[in-house]
C-alpha cells in the first residue's frame, strides 16, 4: 500500500509486517499503539537520531539503532540527524558517572566529519536531513535557558538512574550534566520529531523530550529503543573505552576476526540484532546449538560473512574469511603485512631511555644504516612507537598473555630488558596484527 503525504510529495510505504518492523532489534517502545497508529496514518514521520561527537567512531553496538532507522528509512519516513555540537561541550555521562570532557568546535566538527562518514555506511545519505544543535542554540540567551530549566525540577532529573547513584554516594554531578537532558530534549522541539531513536540506556533523556514537547504544546515523540549489543568479552555492553568492541570502519579481516573471537553465547544475538538472515533461520541456528549438532563455528563464519558484506560487500568478505582460515586456523603469515620503516629517529626512541645503563645507547653515535645492523630494543617502547600498543602498560600487558612474537620467538614476561630485531622482522601482537619491519631510506 502506497499513500502519498501532499506537504513533503514524498511516498511513504507502509509495511506489511508493522509487528516485525516493531519487534525484531527493538527493546522497548513509549508508546507502541501510538507508533502504530502513526504507521498507519501513512504520514511521512520525522525520526530523530542525536549523537555525541565526543568520540568518532561507531561500531556494531550503535549498528543495532541506525539499522532501523534504515528500515523505517526504506519506508519512506524522514530520518533527522542532529550533531549535538552543543552538549558535547556539557558531557553527558551516559551511565558511566564519569564527566565527559568539553570539546572545542574545531575537535567537534572533525569527530562530526569522521561519524557521519560511518553513520552513512549503514543510512541513506540522500535521504538524511543533517542538523547541528548550535543552528537553534546560538540564538538561545540567558532568558530562554532558564525558561527551559523551568520545566523539569531536580526531583525529576534525579530520577536518571546514574544521576541518582552517584547523588546517594556523595559524587559530585555538574550542574551542566543536569542541562544534557533538557538540551537533547530541546532538540526534539526544534526539528518537531515524531519518534526518537536510541539505546535502551538513553530512555531517561528519550522521554524527557517527550514530556519538553508536549508542554511546549507539540505532540510527544514516541520514543523507540533498541537493545544494547553485548561486547566482545561476552560481559559487558559494546564500548570502545572497554575495548570490546567492533567498529563498522575497521579493515574486513580485522572485523572477521574479531566477530569469530565473540563467545558462542553471542551468536544467536548478533545475527538478530545486526543482520537480516530471517527468523525462521534464526530459529533453526537455534535449536541447532541447543541440539549440539553445529559447529558454533561454521555459525560465526556465516555470522562474518553476513556483517562484512553488509559493510563492503560479498567479495570482501570471502576474502576476509579465507585470509581468517588461513592465518588464524592454519596458523599462516598473511600475505599482505603492515610495513613500519625503521628510521633513526625510532631507534632511539626505542633505545635510549630504557638501556643506557646497559650500554644500548644510540643517542649520542652513528647509528649504522639498517641494511647492515640488527638493534637492541625495548619490546614495550617498540610496540607503543609502532601503533601495536595504546600504552606501554598495555604492551606489557599484552607480553604477559604472551600474545607478542618477534620472527616466530614468543616475547615472555620475564623477558630479557631487550630483544633483537633487524631488518625484515616480523612482529605479531595477538591473531590479526603484524608488522613488518623495513628499511626508512
Amino acid at each position: 500500500m502506497v499513500v502519498r503525504d501532499m506537504k513533503a510529495q514524498r511516498k511513504v510505504t507502509l509495511s506489511p509486517d508493522i509487528d516485525r518492523l516493531l519487534g525484531r532489534g527493538v527493546a522497548e517502545i513509549i508508546v507502541k499503539d501510538e507508533l502504530v497508529e502513526l504507521l498507519r496514518s501513512g504520514r511521512r514521520l520525522r525520526l530523530k537520531e542525536g549523537f555525541d561527537p565526543s568520540f568518532p567512531d561507531i561500531h556494531l553496538g550503535h549498528m543495532v539503532a541506525l539499522r532501523k532507522l534504515r528500515q523505517f528509512q526504506e519506508m519512506g519516513h524522514q530520518i533527522v540527524l542532529i550533531v549535538g555540537d552543543w552538549t558535547a561541550r556539557i558531557g553527558d555521562p551516559s551511565g558511566a558517572s564519569i564527566t565527559r570532557p568539553m570539546l572545542s568546535a574545531e575537535q567537534v566538527r572533525a569527530n562530526a566529519a569522521t561519524y557521519m562518514e560511518q553513520f552513512f555506511k549503514v543510512v541513506d545519505r540522500d535521504r538524511t536531513e543533517v542538523k547541528w544543535q548550535s543552528e537553534w542554540f546560538d540564538r538561545f540567551d540567558l532568558s530562554e535557558v532558564i525558561r527551559l530549566t523551568s520545566k523539569f525540577t531536580v526531583a525529576q532529573m534525579l530520577a536518571r538512574e546514574d544521576f541518582a547513584s552517584r547523588y546517594s554516594a556523595g559524587r559530585p554531578i555538574a550542574v551542566t550534566e543536569l542541562l544534557y537532558p533538557l538540551l537533547q530534549a530541546y532538540d526534539s522541539v526544534a526539528v518537531q520529531a515524531d519518534v526518537e531513536f536510541g539505546g535502551i540506556d538513553q530512555k531517561f533523556n528519550l522521554l524527557v523530550g517527550r514530556e519538553l514537547q508536549s508542554t511546549m504544546g507539540q505532540r510527544p515523540q514516541q520514543c523507540l529503543m533498541t537493545p544494547l549489543l553485548i561486547g566482545t568479552d561476552g560481559a559487558q555492553k559494546m564500548s570502545k573505552s572497554l575495548g570490546n568492541y567492533i567498529g563498522i570502519s575497521e579493515p574486513p579481516n580485522q572485523m572477521f576476526g574479531k566477530i569469530m573471537s565473540i563467545p558462542d553465547s553471542l551468536i544467536l544475538q548478533y545475527f538478530e540484532l545486526v543482520t537480516d538472515v530471517p527468523d525462521e533461520e534464526l530459529e533453526e541456528f537455534r535449536q541447532a546449538l541447543t541440539d549440539d549438532t553445529v559447529n558454533p563455528m561454521t555459525l560465526k563464519k556465516r555470522l562474518a560473512r553476513e556483517i562484512v558484506a553488509q559493510l563492503y560487500d560479498q567479495e570482501q568478505a570471502a576474502e576476509a574469511e579465507e585470509q581468517f582460515e588461513r592465518v588464524v586456523q592454519k596458523k599462516e603469515m598473511p600475505e599482505k603485512i603492515q610495513q613500519v620503516k625503521i628510521t633513526p629517529e625510532l631507534l632511539k626512541k626505542v633505545t635510549a631511555s630504557t638501556f643506557k645503563e646497559k650500554g644500548f645507547v644510540v643517542s649520542g653515535r652513528e647509528v649504522g644504516k639498517p641494511e647492515t645492523e640488527e638493534w637492541d630494543v625495548s619490546v614495550p617502547l617498540l610496540l607503543c612507537e609502532i601503533g601495536l600498543a595504546k600504552s606501554r602498560s598495555d604492551a606489557r600487558r599484552l607480553i604477559a598473555q604472551e600474545a607478542v612474537r618477534i620472527d616466530n620467538r614468543t616475547i615472555y614476561k620475564d623477558y630479557e630488558e631487550h630483544e633483537t630485531i633487524k631488518l625484515g622482522s616480523v612482529i605479531k601482537v595477538g591473531k590479526r596484527r603484524w608488522v613488518k619491519l623495513v628499511s626508512g631510506d
